[in-house]
């Protein structure tokens, strides 16, 4: 068996993925009021990492693609897989939208696995824990066709309101709100979660449930914007999310590419703008 001490990376470039650092960069629109400038940020990368036991996928977990070999063995002994003087050396290797991390244990603990039933779907931190293979995880967003434009003050009142919103937050600040507002700003519909993913998700349900047209406003999160939550929002056909943290590298582009415009930053009248700023309009309110 190999130290876990002496483990190396063996990844290589990553072919469809971006940048393969920690972290990429991105120019974006920063809005203050009514002022307008653009400049470079930082965003952090995130990418599907399969975990592969006796030669099948385990679970699938966006990640940060740094360090892997160390989660992988951190994750196996964790969970209680096996111990960390039974796994041998680790294989991370680009997939074509992700990482495989190949973690060879003993036959006896791989065939535990096969009968070991895991809820890891429904744990609140991560929206693809228990996609068992990488295509299915990264799904190509659906192009969102909403023509709808939001007044920069639409954009701010949303924003604004969301804090008074949430009542379970104010007495446990431990959990996340959703919302969606109608194109003046004004909050319709705000859901709390422990789960950032499934505070959108309640927001979406009560909205199909109440047949409203979500593409006639528009979404704001009190999170970081990840892939999923652009996911979500282009399966909903919602022309723009906003975020109160920052966006990863994967959630930009997928926005761009399902022209969604999306917001990150948004706290009281200043945001940043990551995609499509065209939708927003009216800079001198």
């Amino acid at each position: 068996m190999t130290n876990t001490g002496t483990r190396t990376s063996r990844l290589g470039p990553a072919p469809g993925l971006g940048m393969s650092a920690p972290v990429g960069t991105r120019t974006v629109v920063a809005l203050d009021g009514s002022v307008t400038t653009g400049h470079e940020v930082t965003v952090a990368e995130e990418v599907p990492v399969a975990f592969i036991y006796g030669g099948k996928p385990y679970v699938v977990m966006m990640c940060t693609p740094a360090d892997l070999e160390d989660l992988a063995v951190g994750f196996t002994v964790s969970e209680e897989i096996a111990g960390a003087v039974e796994i041998g050396e680790v294989v991370a290797s680009r997939h074509s939208r992700g990482i495989e991390l190949v973690i060879p244990i003993p036959p006896g603990q791989s065939a535990l696995l096969a009968d070991r039933t895991r809820a890891i779907s429904g744990r609140s931190g991560c929206g693809l824990c228990g996609v068992e293979a990488i295509d299915a995880a990264i799904r190509a967003p659906r192009p969102v066709t909403s023509s709808l434009t939001i007044a920069r003050a639409a954009l701010w009142r949303a924003g604004q309101s969301l804090e008074d919103r949430q009542p379970v937050n104010r007495e446990t600040r431990t959990v996340h709100a959703a919302a969606w507002a109608n194109a003046n700003g004004e909050l319709v519909v705000v859901r709390e979660d422990v789960g950032r993913h499934n505070a959108l998700d309640k927001v979406i349900g009560a909205l199909a449930r109440a047949g409203t047209d979500a593409g006639a406003g528009f979404l704001v999160v009190t999170s970081r914007a990840s892939y999923e939550l652009v996911q979500k929002t282009a399966a909903a056909g919602v022309p723009l999310l906003a975020a109160v943290s920052r966006a990863t590298g994967l959630a930009v582009r997928f926005a761009d590419e399902a022209g969604i415009t999306l917001v990150g930053l948004l706290r009281g009248r200043t945001a940043i703008v990551y995609t499509h700023v065209a939708r927003l309009t009216d800079p001198a309110t």
